[in-house]
């Protein structure tokens, strides 16, 4: 019988203050048949406190990280119905994020590791997206993360063996949702905004005379770069238009029209960019996963394309509880670096803002 193994995961890369606990099996890491199981998995969300900014602001993340950090670990615990001292292992974000959000979990997880004599795992904040799906992977895989602050295309070899193969070159797709909705009035977080202002156009149809058509940036260019800046100056330029020639009622339908078309641009960019990697790779897996993967319309669209021009592909997604930023993903991505036996001396552990995901 395999001894188990248990993880107590930090994460506070941006918004979010998180803790998990993990509880696994200690199999071989190209053992089949991993098994681990989620025991906890707490979330204090800052969503309404910055929501008045209309984004992230650095330092009142940082302030409440600090006030939610060992209520979220005990919460955890709690949860799981473990003691700290029960604990094998500690993992915690790393990078990239907010250099200051980073600092409180690393800080709090090297204490921990050190006060509990643990092993400490620093993990990569893009690599808990990847690995935020519970089913077994087959390789090659390819992933799309896409969230506010990151939009990649990874190839993945194996467990913990990864390639950037394609990114944006400028906005990541959830800030230019974030930007969209701002200009639009929809509020903040602009993904959800964004998702219900497009529901609604099935009841607008269109305006007589108005045609809202937007661009779809480096859909046609060979590779898998992105470009959302673009796209969100076309919503701006087109807006500015409508809101001289509109009235009222008419405006409020182009709202929605308008946040119709971004949705669909954007999507159609990132499925296409995906699409196209799996095939070139020859990949047995797509991975998505970020906070824009909770996009209804990014997952169907994803699986429609994918059934139709890759039907062998699979194509996994997290739960939506698991698409956010949260601790669950950062203890599974923890749990192959201990089957590997990669650890870190706590005193060399340090927040790494614009940490790359490499092998």
């Amino acid at each position: 019988m395999k001894k188990q193994l248990t993880i107590l995961a930090i994460e506070s890369s941006c918004d979010e203050t998180a803790a998990a606990v993990l509880s696994g099996s200690r199999y071989m890491l190209h053992d089949t048949g991993h098994s681990f199981k989620i025991l906890s998995n707490c979330v204090s969300s800052q969503v309404q406190v910055h929501a008045k900014y209309g984004g992230v602001v650095p330092e009142v993340a940082a302030r409440l990280h600090i006030e939610k950090i060992l209520p979220m670990i005990q919460l955890a615990l709690k949860q799981a119905k473990k003691k700290i001292a029960e604990i094998d292992y500690i993992a915690v974000t790393a990078g990239p994020g907010l250099m200051s959000s980073l600092m409180i979990g690393t800080e709090t997880a090297k204490t921990l590791a050190l006060a509990l004599n643990k092993q400490l795992i620093r993990i990569n904040h893009i690599e808990g997206h990847l690995l935020s799906i519970t089913e077994q992977l087959e390789f090659p895989a390819v992933g799309l993360v896409v969230s506010g602050g990151h939009t990649q295309i990874i190839l993945v070899k194996d467990y913990l063996k990864y390639k950037l193969i394609g990114e944006t070159r400028d906005d990541a797709a959830g800030e230019a949702f974030d930007k969209v909705a701002k200009i639009l009035g929809l509020g903040y977080p602009g993904g959800p905004a964004i998702s219900v202002a497009a529901a609604k156009v099935e009841s607008v149809k269109s305006i007589p005379g108005i045609e809202i058509k937007l661009p779809r940036p480096m859909l046609d260019k060979v590779g898998f770069e992105m470009s959302f800046s673009g796209l969100k100056t076309s919503v701006l330029y087109k807006w500015n238009e409508l809101v001289k020639i509109l009235s009222p009622e008419n405006l409020d339908k182009a709202r929605n029209l308008m946040a119709y078309e971004f949705q669909k641009a954007v999507v159609e960019v990132l499925v296409a960019k995906t699409a196209a990697a799996a095939l070139k790779f020859k990949a047995k897996t797509i991975v998505l996963g970020g906070g824009v993967s909770a996009n209804k319309w990014l997952r169907s669209e994803m699986l429609r394309v994918i059934s139709e021009k890759l039907p062998d592909v699979n194509v996994l997604m997290p739960e939506m509880k698991m698409a956010g930023d949260n601790a669950a993903m950062i203890a599974q991505a923890a749990y192959f670096h201990v089957l590997k036996k990669d650890f870190i001396e706590p005193t060399k552990l340090k927040p790494d803002p614009g940490w790359e995901l490499v092998s």
